[in-house]
């Protein structure tokens, strides 16, 4: 049998002794480490799932889209420099009918090779089987759309393209790399029950686009090392007289870049909150165990007068601190493992990855708990040392007490309203500024990471009403599959249930200031509209100027610009025209990044004439389904969308991207703020035990003395929840300027229900931990806490 020295039997000891202390700081511990190791395996295990998903299904480099091209191009395309592969497709939009839904279905029809695999973006398989070779009338359906119509191999629908209806059998689930985020071009989030991925031979597409011998897009793999820059501005030479819509990269290709940026605003998060975490953990440790050991002064002393040095009495301290410090982070990083496995399980469900690599790395792990092994040590040197500096004899007796001097209260003359034990609390705190100063900055922090995990919720609702409420008006947007002059809106301002029409103009662009370049759409709106009107910083809606670009806040900082200033323009269809427009003023928005123009001002720069590419509708409270299926009849109209299906699809996609982290995170701040408040109170009693005690001893009642202790921890809580939300409002600001993205800018917008939920948490922590430290004064041995304890 193993016997450890007397010394470190004692440590164990000391340790059974402040069990709960241990616990709670354990706790804070793994809180900090937890949401490091989820944040961390998390983002590790989607970007290392993202990187073999694309290394193994051929992810292209490059895409261009054309009206139509001859096969003999792809040649040309194929002889540039860099360029490994080629491969040409057809693609189309189209409408969908399935039995039993009503209401318009939008879809991508992409081409596959009559027989066997394509070269680039190969199909994972969830069900099913690949299509037949020259079969006719098979297809296969993105999994996210069969999953939300619980489409199975064998099922039938039907599929409308330029104005030719066919009936499709459904022959396999299949997931792409290029559409692991589905979403149609437009659109600011999936909705997966009103757009679909279909894929079906060339042949059978081909005949329906009249694309027999010719393409309308063409992809491209790079050899390593090639410049994108070059290759995209040699395939725009080659394809400009074939209407080319300008070759794009990765980063401009839809699917990639939101997987991009919801990775870039994970990742902020994943080094941002864990930071934060650690950091006030690491903070709160240090100054708990200076406290705590600063409150065993005399045990140092005895032990350093029974022989052992300086050093062994920091290493017998050492090995508690270490002790609780491997119980927080074993919790912490079991408990990390556990929440990052489901909060990767559900960003895959969202961004349809077939597989998942989870993995951990151990560095992360390690890293989270020597922070805050070294933050608990650090603490405990420095009061260790503090207390073998006294000589033995003197540590060894009770501190000496305070000189007494008259505070600030009683100078004042306020004393005649306090009692004796407010004026002792009032003291306490005045004659021990740090130490006060200290708790309140702890309490306070705890509070903010609370305010700070659960702020999204008021943020969320004050954006969709900005961008959903008061700019957008209208209830239904509609696209069509061609330009079409203004008048063809007439027919639909004459449909049943429909009471006005707005046509709109959508113009993919680049805008190109010196060399910054951000890639969006120009909306034409029409001057006499009312339906959609950008919100300027003052919340108003604006009137667009007759000539110029009104830019979104974003973008405008992305390129570097301000009113007054000019922006190159490239359309990417048409004729592709070139512009050199002015920016005449800057909106607010939190979503997307778009630039807006009268719509005659547009269609003059374009020199198309007076056309439309889709309308915004307002319609009776009871006639919208009705008016949904007038549209899906129309074979010009390629797609219709309500706008409260739009505010769902938002609300959906953030809940499940960031809902249970943010949960997480609210949780583990509760536990911070317990663990803070219930240590304060136990190192204060710790701290007065002897004073408490013989206050009892000189006559104060039970209430009294637990007043005097409960009523300065109550006093210090309450000054720290108004600097918590100075704190809170800080990190929320450092926060939300880490995350903002092209797909969504959170405003700080904190509900008066987040600054109550904060106080509330607060002081029902504050409450528990009265409640267990007001038990142990009614426990108190008054002889015993008298005697210097052996």
């Amino acid at each position: 049998m193993i016997r450890l020295p007397a010394i470190h039997r004692k440590a164990l000891r000391d340790l059974w002794h402040m069990r709960w202390q241990a616990i709670a700081i354990a706790l804070v511990i793994a809180s900090g480490i937890a949401m490091l190791v989820m944040s961390r395996a998390t983002l590790d295990s989607l970007q290392d799932t993202r990187t073999r998903l694309y290394q193994d299904y051929r992810f292209s480099d490059v895409w261009a889209q054309v009206r139509r091209a001859p096969e003999s191009v792809a040649a040309r395309v194929a002889e540039l420099p860099g360029v490994n592969e080629v491969e040409t497709r057809v693609i189309a939009g189209g409408k969908l009918a399935l039995p039993g839904f009503d209401k318009p279905i939008e879809a991508l029809l992409l081409s596959l090779p009559d027989q066997g695999e394509p070269q680039q973006n190969r199909l994972y398989l969830r069900a099913g089987r690949m299509l037949a070779p020259f079969a006719q009338g098979e297809v296969l359906v993105s999994d996210a759309f069969a999953e939300a119509h619980r489409l199975k191999p064998g099922d039938t629908l039907r599929a409308t393209v330029y104005g030719r209806s066919q009936q499709f059998t459904v022959v396999g689930i299949a997931v792409s790399p290029e559409y692991l985020y589905q979403i149609k071009p437009g659109a600011l989030f999936p909705d997966y029950e009103r757009y679909a991925i279909l894929w079906t031979h060339r042949r059978a597409l081909g005949a329906a686009m009249n694309m027999e011998g010719a393409f309308n897009q063409i992809t491209v793999k790079l050899a390593p090392g090639t410049s994108e820059a070059e290759t995209l501005s040699a395939m725009d030479r080659i394809l400009a007289r074939y209407g080319s819509r300008g070759a794009i990269g990765r980063m401009d290709q839809l699917s990639y870049r939101y997987l991009h940026e919801e990775f870039r605003g994970l990742a902020t998060m994943a080094w941002m909150f864990p930071l934060i975490f650690l950091g006030v953990a690491a903070f709160l440790l240090n100054v708990v165990f200076k406290r705590l050991i600063g409150t065993q002064r005399d045990q140092v002393a005895i032990l350093k007068a029974f022989g052992y040095s300086t050093l062994d009495v920091a290493l017998h301290y050492g090995l508690i601190v270490t002790l609780i410090g491997v119980l927080g982070s074993v919790l912490g990083v079991a408990l990390g493992v556990w929440l990052g496995s489901a909060l990767a399980g559900l960003y895959q469900l969202n961004f349809r990855f077939p597989f998942l690599d989870f993995t951990l790395s151990p560095q992360v792990a390690l890293a989270g708990a020597g922070v805050s092994l070294l933050a608990a040590l650090s603490g405990t040197g420095w009061a260790v040392f503090a207390a073998a500096r006294e000589p033995v004899a003197q540590a060894m007796r009770p501190p000496s007490p305070e000189r007494f001097r008259r505070t600030l209260v009683e100078r004042l003359g306020l004393t005649r309203w306090l009692s004796q034990p407010t004026r002792m609390i009032l003291r306490q705190l005045e004659r021990r500024p740090l130490k006060a100063l200290m708790s309140i900055v702890g309490l306070a922090l705890a509070g903010a990471i609370v305010m700070m995990a659960r702020f999204q919720t008021g943020s969320i609702d004050y954006m969709v009403d900005i961008q959903y409420r008061l700019s957008q008006q209208h209830d239904i947007s509609t696209s069509f599959i061609e330009m079409a002059p203004r008048k063809a809106l007439d027919e639909l301002r004459a449909l049943p249930g429909v009471r006005q029409v707005d046509g709109v103009r959508n113009v993919a662009v680049r805008l190109r200031n010196e060399n910054r370049m951000v890639l969006t759409s120009i909306q034409g709106l029409p001057a006499a509209g009312t339906l959609s009107r950008p919100v300027d910083t003052r919340l108003r809606r604006i009137e667009l100027p007759p000539d110029g670009l009104v830019l979104n806040d974003y973008v405008a900082r992305k390129l570097g610009v301000q009113p007054g200033d000019y922006l190159q323009v490239e359309a990417m269809e048409g004729r592709q025209t070139q512009l050199r427009l002015p920016v005449v003023r800057l909106v607010q928005e939190y979503v997307g990044t778009m630039a807006y123009m009268d719509l005659d001002a547009l269609n003059r720069a374009m020199r198309d004439g007076d056309v439309v590419s889709g309308a915004l509708l307002t319609v009776d409270d009871d006639a919208e389904d009705a008016v949904f299926r007038e549209l899906d009849r129309r074979p010009g109209v390629v797609g219709a969308e309500s706008r409260l299906a739009a505010i769902r699809a938002l609300y959906r996609t953030i809940e499940e991207t960031s809902g249970l982290f943010t949960w997480v995170a609210v949780l583990m701040g509760l536990v911070i703020n317990f663990g803070v408040v219930y240590n304060s109170a136990r190192i204060a009693l710790a701290e007065r035990g002897r004073e408490l005690a013989s206050l009892r001893v000189l006559g104060f009642t039970q209430g009294e003395v637990s007043y005097i202790l409960l009523g300065e921890l109550a006093l210090l809580v309450l000054l720290s929840i108004p600097l918590s939300y100075v704190a809170g409002y800080g990190l929320i600001q450092f926060m939300v300027q880490g995350m903002a993205s092209d797909l969504y800018r959170v405003p700080v917008r904190l509900e008066p229900a987040s600054y109550a939920f904060v106080a509330l948490v607060t002081v029902a922590s504050a409450i528990a931990s009265a409640l267990a430290v007001y038990w142990r004064i009614r426990k108190l041995d008054l002889i015993g806490v008298l005697k210097t304890r052996e």
